[in-house]
């Protein structure tokens, strides 16, 4: 019954080095648009990195030229590489899918879904 699941989530010093992987039901995956959110502590939830079916990505600003977004289509999962990692950083990770996504609309997806989440502990 699991849509979505994370995994590869941890604890690591600055500047270290996570790669989180998400594994989606095939029928989500191929029809809906995929992406990463993180919740800090104190904080709202925010997207971070969105690709749709065709590899097209979206970062935010703050960890723009760190972390990495691709999929395995063949496997249908989802990573997200995350380098040079920063105490702000630290923060549960959650995959999505979604009917909008990266300023697309994918109309053949179902509804809107969300894994349960992967913590990043990064320390100094």
């Amino acid at each position: 019954q699991v849509q979505l699941a994370e995994s590869g989530g941890g604890s690591v010093q600055v500047g270290g080095s996570l790669k989180l992987s998400c594994t989606v039901s095939p029928n989500i995956f191929s029809l809906c648009g995929m992406g990463w959110y993180r919740q800090a502590p104190g904080k709202d939830r925010e997207l971070v990195s969105s690709i749709s079916t065709d590899g097209t990505a979206t970062y935010t600003d703050s960890i723009k030229g760190r972390f990495t977004i691709s999929r395995d289509n063949a496997k249908n999962t989802l990573y997200l590489q995350m380098n040079s990692l920063k105490t702000e950083d630290t923060a549960v990770y959650s995959c999505a899918a979604s009917r909008h996504s990266g300023g697309d609309f994918y109309s053949l997806c179902p509804d809107n879904y969300w894994g349960q989440g992967t913590q990043v502990t990064v320390s100094s």
